[in-house]
């Protein structure tokens, strides 16, 4: 298979693992899971060019601040994506056009070009802060 190119059948299986998790995957614990449903070791840069290929389509998103890898509730919307992310238990995806239009202006204003649109918000859940979890 050509460099910087995944099986879309890899990349089905990785983005399985993502959506049966929570909280959002690293890189490292994807790679012992496939590995085991696999029944064979899966190579880092294997895994690295199917998220980069499911990120690319949409269909996941990195969470930089844990290192970490999520699907995509929305994958049809290419928009600015913001995670909120509960530091308890879940976490929830916002797409809002008005965000995503607000900062386009902004970053075009000072000559900014945006690579990667996603905003990461931690803090609790309504479920977690009516349990008594506080972030």
């Amino acid at each position: 298979m050509p460099a910087g190119r995944t099986s879309p059948r890899s990349g089905g299986t990785i983005l399985e693992l993502l959506w049966e998790a929570w909280p959002p995957r690293r890189a490292y614990e994807l790679i012992e899971a496939l590995s085991r449903r696999n029944s064979r070791p899966i190579a880092p840069p294997t895994l690295y060019r199917a998220l980069d290929f499911l990120i690319r389509q949409g269909l996941a998103a990195k969470i930089a601040s844990r290192n970490a890898y999520v699907p995509r509730i929305h994958p049809e919307r290419r928009q600015t994506c913001v995670f909120l992310l509960c530091t308890a238990a879940v976490r929830r995806e916002l797409e809002d056009p008005r965000i995503e239009r607000l900062l386009g202006e902004d970053a075009t204003a000072v000559g900014f070009r945006i690579s990667r649109p996603v905003i990461e918000l931690e803090g609790t859940c309504p479920q977690c802060i009516d349990a008594g979890a506080v972030a």
